[in-house]
């Protein structure tokens, strides 16, 4: 039997369109996810680029809103440039009001590297390795941090999301004053007891998302909680991602065993050629990204030049490892990418210029997949 399938949406702006419309989009992607039989629909938080979900606890509750049973949580809210109780309110009010539906998931923020950088420090470089094919699943090289061509974006972007002054804690830390106030035991430094109301007591399950080895993944396990390792942000790491979080996997009263979900980045049409031309501007947005200007527009492939030799170098990992195809294909690449790291479940992300083919692709897939309630049209 296949595992479940859920949906991570980036809620992004195209070109010639504008962040209201993808907004829209995103709410009418939603719907159709629940209906198509998703499990969960997810939003990532991007800043001060070309992505309408940035404030996405206020997304969250507009899609709860809008839906009626699939799972609705954040992909996760960066802790960086929030402060543990603000986050446990947000979520703690939607949950008031649609109880036993919201995923709380955190991640580390980018500005680490940023700042590593800004000091003249190098991030660590990974081994260097050919491309490798282990049983059905490509895994490039890593992708390290530091050919990122700039990050003074990125610092200024973190730096402009904190009160001057501020300064963002440990990610271990944050994680833990998130779970003592949604448990009703949190202490400041003097001992003074404070209550997140609402937010104590609210039935959200807590997630972590990384990806890599490191302390996403250990914390997450750890704790014994449920973990999401990103494929689609880092592939050439997802094998020691996966393992970091079982090798540290501790039982919970609420997951006695470890639960893995894994993401990818999809592209399905009725014919191989079309998912590939609907998919070839996929890598200019990851140039964008790393190229340091921030995610743009999403360019239209039917106009957009293509890519150089040299930028394709920088996007060579994330082009390579997207599932693009017919939905026999892409099922197959999915239930590769599902035995090898034995995820629980996959969680699927697809950016289309229009917004008519990406609800074609998590269509096409769902009913190849064998989601319940998918029509034939």
């Amino acid at each position: 039997m296949s595992v479940p399938l859920s949906v991570l949406d980036l809620s992004p702006v195209s070109a010639g369109s504008t962040p209201q419309q993808a907004l829209r989009n995103s709410v009418d992607l939603a719907r159709h996810a629940e209906s198509w039989g998703y499990r969960r629909f997810w939003l990532v938080e991007h800043h001060f680029v070309q992505v309408a979900s940035s404030s996405t606890a206020t997304l969250i509750g507009l899609i709860a809103a809008a839906t009626t049973t699939i799972r609705v949580g954040s992909a996760a809210v960066q802790l960086g440039h929030h402060t543990s109780a603000s986050v446990v309110e947000a979520f703690g009010t939607i949950d008031a009001l649609y109880p036993g539906r919201l995923d709380l998931g955190l991640g580390r923020s980018a500005h680490r590297v940023a700042q590593l950088r800004s000091a003249g420090v190098k991030p660590v470089p990974a081994p260097i390795r050919p491309t490798q094919v282990r049983d059905g699943v490509v895994i490039p090289p890593p992708f390290i941090p530091g050919q990122q061509l700039d990050t003074a974006r990125l610092a200024a972007s973190f730096q402009a999301l904190l009160l001057p002054g501020a300064k963002a804690i440990g990610y271990t830390e944050q994680v833990e004053e998130i779970r003592a106030l949604l448990e009703g035991r949190y202490r400041t430094a003097d001992g003074v007891a404070l209550q997140a109301v609402p937010g104590e007591g609210a039935d959200v399950d807590l997630w972590l998302f990384g990806s890599s080895g490191g302390e996403s993944a250990q914390l997450a396990g750890r704790l014994g909680l449920p973990f999401a390792a990103n494929y689609h942000v880092s592939p050439g790491t997802i094998l020691e991602t996966v393992a970091a979080y079982r090798n540290s996997f501790r039982p919970s009263a609420r997951y006695p065993e470890p639960y893995l979900v894994v993401s990818a980045d999809v592209v399905v049409a009725e014919d191989d050629a079309t998912a590939r031309h609907l998919a070839s501007t996929f890598g200019h947005w990851v140039y964008s990204i790393r190229s340091g200007s921030g995610a743009a527009r999403y360019q239209d492939p039917d106009t957009a030049e293509p890519l150089t030799e040299q930028q394709q170098r920088l996007v060579y990992d994330r082009v390579t490892t997207q599932f693009v195809g017919t939905p026999a294909v892409v099922t197959r690449r999915l239930t590769a990418l599902q035995q090898l790291t034995g995820a629980n479940e996959l969680v699927i992300t697809s950016v289309t210029h229009r917004h008519e083919d990406r609800l074609t692709s998590h269509r096409l897939l769902a009913r190849e997949w064998g989601l319940s309630h998918v029509r034939a049209a």
